[in-house]
């Protein structure tokens, strides 16, 4: 079993063993998860965890599987005030020789089909820390939101002019004012 830290968190495909399979977990120090929480534009970030495996499958195709756990405090989009979010991923990526990617990439068909949208090129090196931020940067909340907090309605017009609504501008606004003028028999 092998145990990377951060100081060390690259897997040379070369170095590694094909009939086993190669275990990581990356531990972080306090300056990493502030550097980290900066990058993101985060409160916090606590309770970091990235730990999985890279296997072979086949000659010349591996797969890492992890997991990435971490708890986040962002500001919510219309009060400001902290959200908490808790984020348990599960990721797997096959790494294929290029020859390969470039195949599947080409037939978009089946590349929907088998809905392996985790496929990367195969290189000579895996940053995990790479693998981590990526994960965690998709993972985040993108408009985190407050318990019970509502973005409410604001209908502006100039004195004289109907105030356009959220309602009127959705599809099918238009007919149901057409139907109401209909009605009146204008």
């Amino acid at each position: 079993m092998a145990r990377t830290d951060t100081s060390t968190p690259v897997l040379r495909i070369a170095d590694l063993n094909e009939r086993r399979p190669t275990r990581f977990e990356l531990t972080f120090d306090a300056a990493q998860i502030r550097q980290f929480a900066e990058e993101l534009d985060l409160i916090s970030l606590k309770k970091l965890r990235f730990k999985g495996e890279l296997t072979a499958k086949g000659r010349d195709q591996w797969e890492l599987t992890a997991e990435l756990g971490a708890t986040v405090q962002q500001d919510c989009v219309i009060s400001f005030v902290p959200v908490t979010t808790r984020i348990d991923e599960k990721i797997t990526r096959r790494y294929v020789p290029e020859a390969i990617f470039e195949q599947v990439a080409e037939d978009e068909e089946i590349a929907e089909a088998s809905g392996d949208d985790a496929m990367d090129i195969l290189p000579s090196e895996i940053h995990l820390l790479d693998v981590f931020r990526e994960t965690l940067v998709l993972a985040l909340p993108d408009y985190p939101r407050a318990e019970g907090v509502e973005l409410g309605e604001r209908v502006f017009s100039e004195d004289g002019i109907k105030p356009m609504r959220d309602a009127d501008a959705k599809p099918f606004a238009g007919l149901v004012a057409l139907k109401e003028k209909m009605e009146k028999g204008d």
